[in-house]
């Protein structure tokens, strides 16, 4: 049994021109949660916006996030040629595929929206997949990404000591514990 998450294969999020400190602070935090290996954003809005960016658990040191043009050319930018990936497009798109149906590839980049718009249709013709969360209306940028690395994680069936697990992550100020 492991005492973390170690998610097999290589996972990466790309972030279609966020606008919101906050959000982008929250999809560190998945990803950091989640075990994700880098974080890309387009677009210029969030550049703009990063002084006041929200890292609170310091997942900026152990995960990077870059700045990129082009989601379709991260490889060569990543350097990540070894790992190829897929590259999958993580909007609400007619056609797309539910994520209760969705075989996750073993390396991925996963492509998210703007807060306040869609994915390019360039971009999605040029993804391997598309893959939808089902829901009445959409979520934001980040809960989205928490929903769709927690599924990940989920159908990979880890190995985990649970409570291990719990005592590593909770903070200091949680000691609860069950006594039957």
């Amino acid at each position: 049994m492991v005492n973390v998450i170690n998610t097999t294969g290589f996972v990466a999020i790309g972030l279609c021109n966020p606008k919101s400190p906050s959000n982008v602070g929250a999809v560190m935090r998945a990803a950091g949660c989640f075990g994700a290996s880098a974080i890309y954003y387009s677009g210029e809005r969030f550049e703009r916006a990063t002084k006041y960016h929200q890292d609170t658990h310091k997942v900026k040191q152990k995960i990077p996030l870059t700045a990129v043009k082009s989601f379709t050319e991260i490889d060569e930018i990543a350097g990540i040629n070894e790992k190829p990936h897929k590259l999958v497009c993580v909007e609400l798109v007619e056609g797309a595929i539910p994520l209760p149906e969705f075989t996750h590839p073993e390396n991925a980049l996963y492509v998210f929206g703007p807060e306040d718009g869609s994915i390019t249709q360039s971009l999605v013709e040029a993804a391997d997949m598309v893959v939808y969360i089902p829901t009445t209306d959409c979520l934001n940028l980040a809960a989205t990404v928490n929903v769709l690395l927690y599924d990940r994680m989920a159908k990979q069936k880890l190995n985990i000591d649970h409570d291990a697990l719990i005592k590593n992550s909770r903070d200091i100020n949680n000691q609860l514990v069950i006594n039957r």
